[in-house]
């Protein structure tokens, strides 16, 4: 370790030893009674000392004013350098800015909010093929992207038909709009399997409302089919009782509202029980002389008293 460096870390004697110059620039940058006790101090270099006040400011906890003084090589007279409120340890803190794109969560869009897409996202692709620019006004051109990047941005006065221009006649675009493909991009596979992954965690079969169900969408009658690769795996409920009504569900989805629940088989009745304990069976006190068991045996005694 050098020399310079063990001084760096060293407090200079009169650099920590200018409290009261240090307090007197701290109240002079802060209002009358902000500035509060001297909580410490830590060397910046050499001749380069920060001196910490407590604040007494309502709504900064924790802060303290943190006042740098110095002097120059061979001078006995210290300098004030700077002053400011910065946060301590223990300071109550705003938390980390978050960019918009990552604060927004699926229902935060209201009528008349614009939610521009990134020219980069993964969650789509060319809906055609070719090296033809998109129109100056599109979404997706050049000088619309350089304005999304501006959070408070305003892309456009108009309403949203107002956007895409006419294609050249001949070019790529023109030929897609003949032939029904005017979108510019469509879902890439990443963004079928992000899409997919969601609507079956909202309304798959590990739901609650899909294992307690009667039988699976795949065989309701308020399962509307949808196009598309899409549509191998879900489809839209039109059951206005249903709690996905209006909603794509998983095919192997279900709930209390299939259209087969009145005519669908009972559950199997369990076999009747072998003790059956609600019957009372009589059994006489003494067998009857009918019975087979009991041989007839004259008694004398009763023949001599005349009882039968």
């Amino acid at each position: 370790m050098s020399a310079a460096t063990t001084r760096s870390r060293t407090p200079d004697r009169l650099c920590a030893e200018a409290v009261d110059l240090a307090r007197a620039a701290a109240e002079e940058a802060a209002a009358p009674g902000i500035v509060g006790e001297h909580v410490g101090l830590v060397s910046e270099g050499d001749r380069v000392v920060t001196h910490f006040f407590q604040c007494l400011e309502l709504g900064y906890r924790g802060w303290r004013w943190a006042v740098t003084v110095a002097r120059a090589s061979r001078a006995k007279i210290v300098t004030v350098d700077e002053a400011a409120l910065l946060p301590g340890p223990d300071a109550v803190l705003a938390p980390e800015w978050v960019p918009w794109s990552e604060r927004l969560r699926p229902g935060d869009m209201g009528p008349g909010d614009l939610l521009p897409t990134d020219a980069e996202d993964l969650r789509l692709e060319p809906g055609y093929s070719g090296e033809d620019e998109p129109a100056p006004k599109s979404p997706v051109s050049h000088e619309m992207a350089d304005l999304v990047e501006a959070e408070d941005a305003d892309l456009t006065t108009g309403p949203p038909s107002g956007f895409a221009g006419t294609p050249s006649r001949g070019s790529i675009p023109a030929v897609a709009e003949e032939l029904g493909m005017r979108r510019a991009r469509v879902l890439s596979r990443y963004g079928l399997h992000t899409a997919a992954d969601r609507w079956e965690e909202a309304f798959g079969p590990k739901t609650p409302m899909a294992q307690s169900a009667p039988a699976a969408c795949v065989s309701c009658g308020f399962l509307v089919p949808i196009g598309g690769s899409l549509g191998q795996a879900f489809g839209a409920c039109a059951n206005e009782f249903s709690p996905a009504d209006g909603r794509l569900v998983s095919l192997a989805y279900g709930c209390g509202g299939h259209s087969e629940a009145a005519v669908m088989p009972r559950p199997p009745q369990p076999p009747a029980p072998v003790i059956d304990e609600t019957r009372v069976d009589p059994f006489p006190l003494r067998p009857s002389s009918d019975s087979g068991s009991v041989t007839p045996t004259a008694d004398e005694d009763t023949e001599e008293l005349g009882h039968s």
